[in-house]
């Protein structure tokens, strides 16, 4: 489908669904993003849910500010994959090992290394920039800088929530190694930092929303954020990279006959800001629950737990932002999910998936997603569709 419009105070909203189906809240957390004085336009994806400080599934372009709210706690929040040269055939009947060996190395849920990984032992990692990055860390708040060992050694683990690793077949029978993870406990607390500060500023005080307050440009404040932003963007990116290239050294530990070799990765954070040029102007857009999706630039799209990924290539629409979906946004809260599934529940709706099947991720269950080749369909002049992934390990947090 193409987009609908729905009027908007200050700009149009621009929507690849049926705002009939958008649920009442997130409707209006859209309109009062739109009232926003600085804002330029307003593009929501088919995966659009209700979130915190702004609507999940949500690109917010403004002139000269940006609401970091909006944002989010997990900055730089995203995806990475990567096709092998193993196929189905390659695989053991059973799973589970190959499962344990992943939570071995990936530290899930609050978890953090015992010692920060040291890249050059990794095999193929990038080190360029790396101890320049770290050395960086000097200049972010100064609120959050005692937290700098946490951070080193929360560097290339998962965090818990939607975030994932899986192990992929696509339609040919090729392996996919991929997973979903950001910022970790650095970023939230960059975040929370400046969306306290920003909340305290006299030109948001009479905002309809107070999670709507914004840093404007040319203001030592907005520059303190953007230093810490883009920061923790480059962490949630390095954090992924460390991840797959633990989990890469896995799969050649466990895979020695075959001499696995690995396609280049496919990166895309869902949770960021970028400065970008639209209609003659230079404005700060906020991808909130959405990827980048420039003409020919590969994204992925991941659906639940039990359903499958879709990687996808860009086709540079305009109208929104350069954006498509970040996955197939939830159509229930965790809590509604919880109250409504069963770990039995769970056990249907993951057949065939080597992964945990307890209370403790049933508000992770595929019912409680929207269908993915439904968002999929929502977004077909947004995105072209480059392969189809159904995982069959999936380690949660």
């Amino acid at each position: 489908m193409s987009y609908v419009e729905v009027p908007g105070a200050q700009v149009p909203i621009r929507m690849w669904t049926d705002p009939a189906s958008v649920e009442d809240v997130a409707m209006q957390q859209l309109r009062n993003v739109a009232t926003l004085p600085w804002i330029k336009g307003l593009a929501v994806m088919p995966d659009v849910h209700y979130g915190k400080g702004a609507t999940v599934g949500s690109v917010i372009a403004m002139r000269g500010a940006v609401c970091p709210a909006a944002v989010g706690v997990d900055i730089g929040c995203g995806m990475s994959a990567v096709k092998t040269s193993l196929t189905a055939n390659d695989l053991p009947g059973d799973l589970s090992r190959l499962r344990s060996k992943i939570e071995q190395v990936i530290p899930v849920g609050r978890g953090m290394h015992d010692s920060p990984v040291d890249p050059g032992r990794l095999h193929g990692f990038a080190t360029a920039g790396w101890d320049d990055f770290w050395g960086r860390f000097d200049g972010v708040a100064k609120a959050v800088r005692f937290r700098h060992d946490r951070a080193e050694k929360q560097m290339g683990t998962l965090g818990s929530g939607n975030h994932f690793v899986e192990f992929c077949l696509d339609e040919t029978g090729s392996v996919w190694l991929m997973l979903h993870s950001g910022s970790r406990n650095i970023g939230k607390e960059l975040a929370e930092h400046h969306i306290g500060v920003a909340q305290k500023l006299p030109h948001n005080q009479g905002l309809i929303d107070r999670d709507l307050a914004v840093f404007v440009a040319d203001t030592p404040q907005m520059a303190a954020y953007e230093n810490d932003l883009y920061w923790a963007q480059e962490y949630a990116r390095h954090n992924r990279s460390i991840m797959m290239a633990l989990f890469k050294d896995v799969v050649r530990k466990e895979f020695k006959k075959a001499r696995v070799t690995f396609e280049p990765e496919v990166s895309c954070h869902h949770n960021y800001v970028s400065r970008e040029r639209y209609e003659g102007m230079d404005l700060l857009v906020t991808r909130k629950g959405a990827i980048s999706a420039k003409a020919g630039e590969y994204g992925i799209i991941p659906g639940s737990m039990g359903t499958g990924s879709y990687i996808v290539k860009g086709l540079g629409n305009e109208k929104s932002f350069n954006s498509a979906s970040h996955g197939a946004g939830r159509r229930m809260s965790r809590n509604a999910a919880k109250r409504r599934f069963s770990t039995k529940d769970l056990e249907e709706q993951t057949r065939g998936v080597e992964c945990r099947k307890d209370s403790g991720v049933v508000d992770e269950i595929p019912g409680a997603y929207k269908p993915i080749e439904q968002v999929i369909d929502q977004q077909r002049d947004l995105v072209q569709v480059v392969a189809r992934l159904k995982q069959v390990i999936c380690v949660k947090g």
